[in-house]
């Protein structure tokens, strides 16, 4: 990590670090006292809790880093974001598509309440994976085996889910990045599939288990696609910390989940068609600069999140300033080594998290062996 990143990380990391353990203690402490008597009431108290950390994240992408969220979807639709249970499926085009969903879903007003299913080890992740964990987050390990039972059984605690809920699913399995895609594309050639040019092949196993044991209590399904504007840097997590903005445009397409078809196969057709066409979508929008055909709503940017960071900023600074006072920490050398070691700390701890939201450290796809004659239909 270059110096200049690690001055403007440290600061950050030493409130969203202090902060982040504050919330999870809190979630700890409701989660052991309140989930057994009322899982209701543990839901929505832990909605308000996780919010005052996710915010956090939220004011990073619009006010410290200046990013922009171009949503595309019809009224209806538009109108409907937030007042529902949804099933979110969307291509994972960058490092920050998760925290793209977060800022839409603060805007309609079900952050706390927003969910997805991700790979085990963010759940170990400090401060950020815990509070997941205790948010009902669905982590799986990558193994249809395991993870099929892992699924049914997270379906069946969103029954009684009592708040308008997302739950965000990544098909691909993984980020795209040049290399998984060639990866995809020879494998579609392998199976004579449709070669994909800006998304990857998509595994519909879990999609077609959330269907299937979703259509009773989960209206819709919002297809979301997400490109970053071209000319635009590669938007990353240490790129946001270092205040590189970009644009981020969304189409929202909503259809109704009694509109699929009743069978497995039939679902993952479903899915995999979709794919098809979020593929012309993005290869229209590199090639023709052309996104959407549907109307641009305008999200805003509410101040909700910057008022919790200064308000966070206020209660950890008179905190520090107290503790500092009651220990005279800094008037011997122990406790400026403590001080020092703090600081490592964080700085290691910070490092973790924007190193596991990079997309050279995500899963990869598995490879076939290349022939000639596929290197001739991919191009």
């Amino acid at each position: 990590m270059a110096i200049p990143a690690v001055l403007v990380v440290v600061p950050l990391g030493i409130i969203l670090i202090l902060s982040g353990l504050i919330v999870n203690l809190i979630q700890a402490i409701l989660y052991i006292l309140v989930r057994p008597i009322s899982k209701n009431m543990y839901r929505r108290t832990n909605k308000v809790v996780a919010e005052l950390l996710w915010l956090e994240l939220v004011w990073l992408f619009d006010w410290w880093a200046g990013f922009k969220v171009e949503l595309y979807t019809d009224s209806e639709t538009f109108q409907l974001l937030g007042k529902e249970n949804a099933l979110l499926i969307c291509n994972h085009r960058s490092d920050i598509d998760w925290l793209v969903g977060w800022v839409l879903a603060q805007r309609t007003g079900c952050l706390g309440s927003t969910l997805a299913i991700m790979k085990k080890e963010v759940k170990c992740l400090p401060i950020i994976g815990w509070s997941m964990w205790f948010s009902d987050y669905v982590f799986l390990e990558r193994s249809w085996a395991k993870d099929e039972g892992t699924l049914q059984s997270g379906f069946r605690k969103l029954e009684d889910f009592s708040l308008p809920f997302w739950l965000a699913l990544f098909v691909e399995g993984t980020r795209y990045t040049e290399e998984k895609l060639l990866s995809a594309q020879r494998h579609a050639v392998s199976r004579g599939l449709p070669v994909p040019r800006n998304v990857l092949l998509n595994f519909s196993q879990g999609f077609v288990s959330a269907v299937t044991h979703m259509r009773s209590f989960v209206p819709a399904i919002y297809d979301c696609t997400v490109a970053v504007s071209k000319n635009q840097p590669r938007p990353t997590m240490l790129g946001i910390c270092r205040r590189q903005s970009s644009v981020m445009k969304v189409q929202i397409r909503r259809h109704q989940m009694q509109e699929l078809p009743e069978t497995a196969d039939g679902i993952g057709q479903w899915c995999k068609d979709i794919f098809v066409t979020k593929d012309a979508v993005l290869e229209r929008y590199f090639c023709m600069d052309s996104f959407s055909d549907l109307p641009q709503q305008d999200i805003g940017r509410p101040k909700k999140s910057f008022f919790v960071v200064i308000s966070w900023i206020c209660v950890l600074v008179y905190g520090i300033t107290k503790f500092f006072q009651w220990s005279s920490l800094l008037s011997s050398w122990e406790g400026i080594a403590f001080s020092a070691t703090f600081l490592v700390l964080v700085t290691i701890v910070m490092q973790i998290l924007i190193q596991s939201s990079e997309s050279e450290h995500s899963t990869p796809v598995n490879t076939v062996t290349q022939d000639p004659m596929e290197e001739q239909l991919l191009q």
